[in-house]
């Protein structure tokens, strides 16, 4: 695979400097980076900065002490034992057995208690069912970390989650960390130490979905640490990211996601990666609702709303993939690959059809394969035929095999400026071309700090091409297939430029309230829905504009508000509860005179005595009759809290579930890359002779939503603004109708 390097690790934006190793520069010194110190909370009272915890001592500790440690041929523990054991001296620990009746396990003198240690240890390692009175007295000897594999908690049952409860709380009383309950030895496996390079960090809450990551060692990948977070009743997924974005050895972690513990604790950690400029990658299963189903069976927590999952995920830079051989093959290649010099692709290949399926696939998921330039394919064609295609993609023909046009061919595409990766698909194994082919790449790679990638295609895999060549180069990033090979290249280019000029949406958060917040707060009623009336003053007092309009309770005063409003008009009932008012035949619009007026009022009051509705008055509204329909709001999720949803409006939102999720805090950038993601955005910049949208003011508009969401989101539980009309580009854009839900 691949040599490369990220830059220092700071807070700040990073120097850009590639150190000569391939290696990151070890962590710069943060303001606050362990737990226990003061973090800044927003508006809401939520933390805005990763509490990064301490966790050398977990994975290279000084002291362990195994509770419940054996020697007895046939049990369980025995084997866990003499793991740990080997474990203990390949990291140079102390290691102290703990039995209450056993003066000796494998030859080591046995503590019968916790409290008969010969000394504090940094790591207790808990071999019990009950792991729970333990830990409190692990506490009277300062141990810093424990991990229990017992399973039985959340994971099986409200029985277990009231147990893994008082774990957690015991836990907490302790003021140790724990890992687990319900993992595995994971942690403690044996990595190898001949590799050299940027490492992957692993975490994974199912530790045999880690596997085909862990084997990567066995393809020169190095691995650094492996973290088996089980059901999380103390460190999290978010822990384990938080400490690894700091490790200079890291340059890539790749996650197994079952459930999110705390949607906030694991954006500040992505946060934290993204500010450190170290890619995330991760399986986040829970995407259908059978596999959202058996994983809170398997972890007791709560997968989300995969839609915000994903947006949030998104949002921080996190590079979802959804099988585990993408993750294996994206995150060694972003671990080891040096930064893009451009965003160009050239495919390079032996034959035509090749070339042409990889093109298809690779522009398909958004990659940019330029058209090389008359001289470069003049150039080319030097050692290429005329008659075959340069282009791009590069169809050599059958690369040369007897003399040194090949390498000629592959240093003439690395010198193009406007490559920034290389690609060369060979489907199939067809000496001595592919093995001449595969040597020239190597060989060209240990010459360029440009990304060259090679997708072996035979199912084989017993080539010496492959095991020995590629394989046994650590700057070729070889692939078995087109569609891995896609997705990590598009990730490499994602991730760069994510991270190039990152600006957290976390530093843009308000940490105290506005003037607006106490305005609204007057408005909400506890448990209750707003009329659409009330709703609207809502809007107003966070500067949302809507149209002119009056509340008035007879046909008389209705007709003196059309009169001032002016028209044409809408009339529209209101009261609190009220939702759906059009499939009622609860609105009324175009109205142009007073007699409409006077009928609309007495046919508006006439279907809400018959529907059972006690109105708090009729809105006489001005017509709004051109514009974008857009629909903008905020609702709770389980696991992230507020967030805010845009979509496009109108009575077929939820037919074309066009849709953007932030999760606020969130700044300018985020709210117009929210119009870009909409499948019809083309709409707000013009279409059939339409002028363009005011696209500032919509975005004006979710800023003054999402601090709506920040401010009030422990107190409103959902807002609907729908239809939002965005008006012709300079003249704003007006709310038509709102919907409030008290919490």
């Amino acid at each position: 695979m691949l040599g490369s390097t990220h830059g220092t690790l700071t807070t700040t934006p990073r120097a850009a400097h590639v150190m000569a190793c391939g290696a990151r520069p070890g962590p710069a010194v943060h303001e606050r980076t362990r737990d226990d110190l003061d973090i800044a909370l927003d508006v809401s009272g939520r933390p805005l900065q990763a509490a990064v915890p301490d966790l050398d001592r977990l994975f290279r500790p000084e002291s362990v002490a195994v509770v419940g440690a054996s020697d007895a041929e046939g049990r369980p523990n025995t084997g866990i034992t003499r793991q740990l054991i080997r474990w203990a001296e390949r990291v140079g620990a102390r290691l102290h057995p703990v039995h209450p009746t056993r003066e000796t396990v494998f030859g080591l003198p046995c503590a019968a208690a916790v409290a008969d240690l010969p000394e504090p240890v940094d790591l207790a390692v808990l071999l019990i069912s009950d792991p729970a009175p333990v830990i409190e007295q692990l506490a009277d000897t300062k141990t810093r970390f424990a991990v229990a594999f017992a399973s039985g908690f959340a994971e099986t049952g409200e029985d277990g989650a009231a147990a893994q409860k008082r774990l957690t709380e015991a836990v907490a009383r302790s003021g140790l960390r724990l890992l687990g309950p319900n993992t595995n030895l994971n942690a403690f496996e044996e990595f190898r130490e001949d590799l050299t390079g940027p490492a992957i960090a692993l975490i994974t809450q199912s530790g045999h979905q880690g596997r085909p990551v862990f084997t990567l060692q066995e393809l020169g990948i190095r691995l650094s640490h492996w973290a088996p977070t089980g059901n999380e009743a103390d460190l999290e997924t978010a822990d384990f990211i938080s400490y690894f974005a700091e490790r200079p050895e890291v340059g890539a972690i790749a996650a197994y996601i079952e459930g999110i513990k705390d949607g906030r604790s694991f954006l500040l950690a992505a946060d934290h990666a993204a500010r450190n400029h170290v890619p995330v990658v991760a399986v986040k299963v829970g995407r259908t609702e059978t596999g959202a189903r058996t994983a809170a069976s398997h972890t007791g927590k709560l997968t989300g709303a995969d839609d915000v999952v994903d947006a949030a995920m998104r949002q921080y830079g996190v590079i979802r993939v959804d099988g585990l051989d993408e993750l294996q093959d994206t995150a060694a290649l972003l671990a080891r690959a040096r930064p893009p010099q451009a965003d160009g692709v050239a495919v390079y290949s032996i034959s035509g059809g090749t070339g042409a399926h990889f093109a298809d696939l690779a522009e398909a998921a958004g990659l940019h394969l330029p058209a090389l330039s008359g001289p470069k394919q003049t150039e080319l064609h030097r050692w290429i035929p005329d008659y075959l295609s340069v282009a791009n993609p590069i169809d050599n023909g059958g690369h040369p095999v007897g003399d040194w046009r090949g390498r000629k061919i592959i240093d003439a595409l690395l010198d193009d400026p406007a490559i920034g990766v290389l690609i060369c698909p060979i489907t199939g194994p067809f000496p001595p071309m592919s093995d001449k082919l595969t040597q020239d790449l190597v060989e060209a790679a240990e010459q360029t700090d440009k990304l060259i990638c090679v997708i072996w295609g035979s199912p084989v895999g017993t080539e010496d091409a492959y095991r020995t060549t590629l394989l046994g180069s650590s700057r070729v990033a070889t692939f078995r297939t087109f569609g891995n090979c896609v997705t990590a290249v598009r990730a490499y280019f994602g991730h760069h430029h994510f991270t190039h000029d990152y600006r957290s949406p976390l530093d843009e958060a308000p940490r105290t309230p506005s003037p607006s917040a106490r305005k609204a707060r007057a408005l909400l009623r506890p448990g209750q829905q707003l009329s659409e009336h009330a709703a609207k003053q809502l809007l107003r007092s966070y500067g949302i504009r809507v149209p002119r309009e009056q509340l008035v309770t007879s046909a008389a005063a209705a007709v003196r508000a059309a009169s001032q409003i002016g028209y044409p008009a809408v009339m529209k009932a209101s009261a609190p509860q009220l939702a759906h008012k059009t499939e009622l035949g609860l609105v009324k619009i175009g109205l142009t005179s007073a007699s409409q007026i006077r009928d609309a009022y007495r046919e508006l009051t006439d279907i809400a005595r018959y529907e059972g509705i006690e109105l708090d008055g009729v809105l006489v509204c001005h017509m709004v009759d051109r514009g974008v329909e857009m629909a903008l709001g905020i609702t709770q999720d389980q696991l992230f809290g507020p967030t805010v949803t845009l979509a496009l409006g109108g009575t077929l939102i939820e037919v074309l579930r066009d849709t953007a999720v932030r999760v606020p805090p969130f700044g300018e950038n985020h709210a117009r890359t929210m119009l870009g993601e909409l499948r019809g955005h083309a709409l707000l910049e013009g279409v059939r002779g339409m002028p363009a949208a005011d696209a500032n003011a919509l975005v004006d508009v979710i800023l003054r939503v999402q601090r709506m969401a920040l401010e009030l989101g422990g107190e409103l539980a959902e807002l609907d603004i729908n239809p939002l009309v965005v008006l012709e580009h300079g003249q704003g854009a007006v709310a038509l109708d709102a919907l409030a839900i008290c919490r």
